[in-house]
C-alpha cells in the first residue's frame, strides 16, 4: 500500500504508459488529455461494443458451438 504523500501510478488504458491515479490527475485513469479524448472518440464512433446477449464471441467464430439442451 502506498503511503498517503506518494500518488498511485497505474498503467494509463490509453497508451500504457505511467499514470498518476489521483486528485492530482484530472484525467484519471488516462495520463492526459489525449488519452483521455482517445478512448471516448473510439466509444462515440463505436469503435468499442457492448455485445448483446445473444451474439456469439469471438472465441465462438469458428463455428464449433456445443449444441444448446
Amino acid at each position: 500500500m502506498n503511503p498517503p504523500n506518494k500518488p498511485r501510478i497505474v498503467r494509463c488504458p490509453g497508451c500504457g504508459g505511467p499514470s498518476e491515479y489521483g486528485p492530482g490527475n484530472a484525467f484519471r485513469p488516462f495520463c492526459s488529455e489525449r488519452c483521455k479524448n482517445h478512448d471516448f472518440g473510439a466509444w462515440a464512433t463505436e469503435s468499442y461494443r457492448v455485445g448483446k446477449a445473444g451474439d456469439p464471441s469471438p472465441d465462438d467464430a469458428d463455428g464449433d458451438l456445443p449444441p444448446h439442451h
